[in-house]
């Protein structure tokens, strides 16, 4: 990428609603993030840490208290599930995912975000179901 292109990029960025911006370019990818988006968007995506309430400290350690939180569409576009059609979705419900795994893709503008997890939760509801188009700030999983 040469660095006009870059400096175009950011400036649309700057001048649109978007909250962030990836491009990929011959094996490059290019991801800008607007300041203010920063602040919100780890609200936005965590699912356990945004929604949870604050824990009575212990001495013993027991067992995790259970809180239902949501991960919450950072943009608006079209949800994918599954990588690719007739394969297996990323997550079901029931199952336990860690901090950084892949729950979906989120299609806006012919680029493809990704949503992981920002903490460990187990997936309690799928909320949305692929191909369906997402607010930013819709509920896509609930956790328990």
């Amino acid at each position: 990428m040469k660095q006009e292109q870059i400096k175009t990029l950011i400036d649309a960025l700057a001048a649109s609603d978007l909250a962030e911006l990836e491009y990929s370019e011959d094996g490059s990818t290019l991801r800008l993030v607007k300041q203010s988006a920063l602040a919100a968007a780890p609200a936005a995506r965590r699912p356990t840490a945004a929604r949870k309430a604050p824990a009575a400290l212990s001495a013993e350690p027991g067992p995790p208290a259970a809180v239902a939180a949501e991960c919450l569409a950072p943009l608006y576009g079209v949800v994918h599930l599954q990588p690719a059609p007739g394969e297996p979705p990323f997550v079901q419900p029931g199952q336990a995912v860690e901090v950084g795994q892949m729950l979906c893709v989120i299609e806006a503008m012919k680029m493809f975000n990704e949503v992981r997890a920002d903490a460990a939760a187990t997936v309690q509801t799928v909320l949305v179901h692929s191909g369906q188009e997402v607010d930013a700030g819709q509920p896509l999983f609930r956790f328990g």
